[in-house]
């Protein structure tokens, strides 16, 4: 099922998210909550959802680099904690919750995070390059930290002023 993704203004953008707690682990459910997010994510073109952006403070992220073309390689990440970081990369970035724009945005070049599956399962992922960068952009989403954070003040109030201008002309919902 398609779910709404909440829009940039939205105070479950900047919350610090819950954890999934241990009930819900292998609730069908949760296993449902986790195939909209990928629904939602491919339909509107992204590499990362995190639940935050459906409108549910909790700590689920779903990323797939393949943006859906070709091979596709999901990762779950529930409760997730990036536990290693190193080494530093630029590039450009976007959100689902802030369309229209992009900018360059410093991540660590490579990141190990820890998580559960849906079933309750505990992995590691060692990430590179983009992977790395959804995994840092997912994990921010978690703590109530946007992509816009990490840019100068500057081009964080013209991007803001922009919204604004948008929601005045009623084109951001």
């Amino acid at each position: 099922m398609l779910r709404k993704i909440v829009k940039y203004g939205d105070p479950v953008l900047e919350t610090v998210c819950d954890p999934v707690p241990e009930s819900e682990f292998g609730t069908p459910e949760l296993r449902s909550l986790v195939q909209d997010m990928f629904e939602t994510m491919y339909r509107a073109q992204g590499i990362g959802l995190a639940a935050p952006q459906i409108g549910i403070p909790r700590r689920l992220t779903v990323i797939d680099c393949s943006g859906g073309e070709g091979e596709r390689e999901q990762h779950v990440l529930i409760n997730p904690e990036i536990v290693f970081e190193d080494g530093s990369q630029v590039g450009e970035e976007g959100c689902l919750s802030i369309p229209g724009f992009r900018e360059n945005v410093k991540r660590p070049a490579t990141v190990r995070t820890r998580a559960r599956t849906p079933d309750g399962e505990r992995i590691e992922i060692e990430a590179e390059e983009l992977l790395a960068r959804a995994i840092c952009h997912e994990n921010d989403h978690l703590n109530g930290v946007l992509f816009l954070d990490h840019l100068s003040r500057l081009k964080r109030q013209i991007i803001r002023r922009k919204i604004r201008n948008l929601r005045k002309r009623g084109e951001w919902d």
